[in-house]
């Protein structure tokens, strides 16, 4: 059975016969999937950021730093746990998927883990922003601290030479970091 062979009876609730209405299940889905990923992007850049509340409910959080104060949050921090090779790069126009992107390195498993755990926790402490995503742990010398509007990525010295992201956001403005 292939997906051309799906008889739709053009009713909005989708009825099929038998197997076909498991094809169609996937079918909808897909056209779902493509239309999401064609939109994502203006989904992003307009969407509020929501977090957790103090009761325990999801609220939205629009009076939190975000964009460049939050980059510089981060670089802060890295610098205060002394990261090494700390940059920072404005790719808005370049990803849809962040503006700014925050890389640094460390030199062991240990200090990996100080860096990510201190990024994280005293961008916590000074604006109560937390990573909506924590991808990695030090043991796989690449972690992504996700904040949306900025993206930390902390990588062990040797992964970060072979990967050179550096290159991958070569049209990217490297913000100088005494402005930051």
């Amino acid at each position: 059975m292939c997906l051309k062979d799906l008889a739709w009876d053009g009713e909005t609730t989708g009825h099929f016969e038998g197997d076909k209405q498991k094809m169609a299940g996937i079918l909808l889905f897909l056209k779902f999937l493509i239309w999401f990923c064609q939109n994502f992007s203006a989904c992003v850049s307009v969407a509020p950021r929501v977090g957790p509340h103090e009761s325990g409910a999801v609220v939205i959080m629009s009076n939190q730093v975000k964009g460049i104060e939050l980059a510089k949050a981060c670089v802060k921090a890295a610098e205060e746990i002394q990261a090494e090779d700390i940059q920072l790069w404005d790719v808005r126009g370049l990803s849809t998927i962040t503006d700014f992107v925050v890389l640094c390195s460390g030199s062991s498993m240990p200090h990996l883990r100080a860096i990510m755990r201190d990024v994280a926790g005293h961008v916590i402490d000074w604006h109560n922003v937390r990573p909506i995503l924590s991808e990695g742990n030090a043991d796989s010398r690449w972690v992504v601290l996700d904040y949306i509007d900025v993206m930390v990525h902390i990588l062990h010295v040797e992964l970060r030479e072979y990967y050179d992201l550096e290159s991958l956001w070569s049209g990217a403005k490297l913000i100088e970091l005494q402005d930051a």
